[in-house]
């Protein structure tokens, strides 16, 4: 089963300080025939004001990444974590038992654009933990790399879930395949530009999932800068 989720059908929210986009249900918007997908909770696609930002909260049990697709994120939290990530860092914060946190944009000038993914860990109740690495775009050019991991394999950040984070950059006339294991799920979203999937025309915001789904996976870049492409692959469960 492949799962269509086009970038115009997400909750949004909007305040004098951001504009965000909802893959999947979350704060006032509520829809529940997307509640997640799998272990995969939560896809916002956050547009942050200079000087605006999120106050001081909690969270518990939860696995948060941050994906900086431009601009510049600033990160406080009560386990001891943080700094500030830019275009191309990832930031791990697992919640464990409980964790307060703030997320700013670190500039009074430049808007930043990333995306804040929720994923659920495969163990409760775990110390709260924080990490960020920077990913070289070059690594990434018309090839997979792993950003997250169970076991941090090829320099990955090791998150708690059977999960791993792919991610790629594609020029138009380049390309790549996947291979899908049906006894797993996965769940792509076009970050930044264009591409095809299996000739399915795909923009930003875009996402499909897959689900008991073997084969290959075939992407092509379209657009006229470099896609940035994320592939979640999940439990079967």
């Amino acid at each position: 089963m492949i799962v269509q989720r086009p970038a115009s059908a997400r909750g949004a929210a909007r305040t004098d300080w951001l504009d965000s986009r909802h893959t999947f249900s979350f704060g006032h918007y509520h829809d529940p025939a997307w509640m997640g997908f799998g272990a995969l909770r939560v896809i916002n696609e956050d547009r942050v004001a200079p000087g605006g930002g999120f106050a001081p909260h909690g969270h518990a049990n939860m696995e948060i990444l941050s994906w900086v697709l431009s601009g510049a994120l600033a990160h406080r939290d009560s386990s001891g974590g943080g700094g500030e990530l830019r275009a191309g860092e990832l930031q791990w914060m697992s919640a464990g038992h409980g964790i307060q946190h703030s997320e700013y944009n670190a500039s009074r000038e430049a808007p930043v654009h990333f995306l804040q993914i929720w994923i659920q860990p495969d163990r409760v109740n775990a110390p709260p933990a924080y990490t960020q690495r920077a990913f070289d775009p070059a690594q990434r050019r018309a090839r997979w790399a792993v950003l997250a991991s169970p076991d941090g394999a090829e320099g990955s950040i090791a998150i708690r879930q059977q999960a791993r984070l792919h991610a790629t950059l594609l020029a138009a006339g380049e390309s790549l395949a996947f291979a899908l294991d049906p006894v797993r799920r996965y769940w792509l979203h076009v970050a930044q530009g264009a591409v095809t999937a299996n000739g399915q025309a795909l923009g930003a915001g875009d996402a499909l999932g897959f689900v008991d789904e073997g084969g290959e996976l075939r992407l092509a870049g379209t657009g006229e800068s470099p896609a940035d492409v994320l592939l979640f692959e999940l439990p079967g469960d």
